[in-house]
């Protein structure tokens, strides 16, 4: 067990985080909406009504979607930009997709490689840009999910209303939908401009996120 945990320390890490901050959105989820439904004379509702709620559910998608955008583009992103001094970059002159011999393809993927790297087949290909692939997915899957949740939340606002419901395809064309969108697209976006940036002159010892402490403003894509 000690040996799995450490294998697998960074994962789980974020996994333990993960839950607990998920658990805690929930429990604070459910006072907020309680709060305000006691505003309006409303009963309260559960724990459990609350999680299963499109509510719950639009926020987490939100957020989520948001993230999975910002991996996938920045996958994309650093296989053909570059950016001078920064560790999130390739070397200055390995833009683009590198040929075989420097992605382990073919003929020169080495032992213990996976056996679908060998091939060089279709399979290959797919499996060459699996991670953009999954990640692209995910926002898309995430992002049809936060626009059915939030739609369902909208229209039982506008029904406390007394307002006659709208359609889906009406809502992706509605400011909330694009306010609730763009709201977190804007700090992906500033978050990922931001590290670029800044680990072309900050340090992190010890991080392979970081360039060594002594390594030159202008050394590109290294890692301590």
């Amino acid at each position: 067990m000690k040996r799995f945990a450490r294998d697998n320390g960074l994962s789980l890490f974020f996994l333990v985080l993960f839950v607990g901050t998920v658990a805690a959105q929930s429990i604070a989820g459910q006072h907020a909406e309680n709060a305000d439904l006691a505003e309006h004379g409303t009963r309260a509702i559960s724990w459990w009504s609350y999680v299963v709620s499109p509510s719950f559910a639009g926020a987490l998608m939100e957020n989520w979607q948001s993230e999975f955008l910002q991996f996938s583009l920045f996958i994309g992103a650093t296989i053909w930009l570059v950016q001078k001094g920064s560790n999130e970059s390739s070397e200055l002159d390995e833009i683009g997709t590198e040929d075989d011999r420097k992605q382990e393809i073919g003929r020169f993927t080495p032992i213990g490689g996976p056996r679908i790297a060998r091939r060089n087949d279709v399979t290959t290909r797919i499996y060459e840009n699996s991670l953009l692939l999954v990640m692209t997915l995910i926002f898309f899957v995430t992002w049809f999910g936060q626009s059915l949740n939030n739609w369902r939340v909208f229209n039982d606002e506008r029904s406390s209303h007394d307002l006659a419901p709208i359609a889906w395809g009406n809502y992706l064309v509605n400011a909330d939908f694009w306010e609730k969108t763009l709201q977190n697209w804007q700090s992906e976006f500033l978050a990922v401009g931001t590290m670029v940036v800044f680990t072309i002159y900050l340090r992190q010892r010890g991080s392979p996120e970081s360039k060594p402490v002594g390594a030159p403003h202008d050394e590109t894509g290294s890692s301590g």
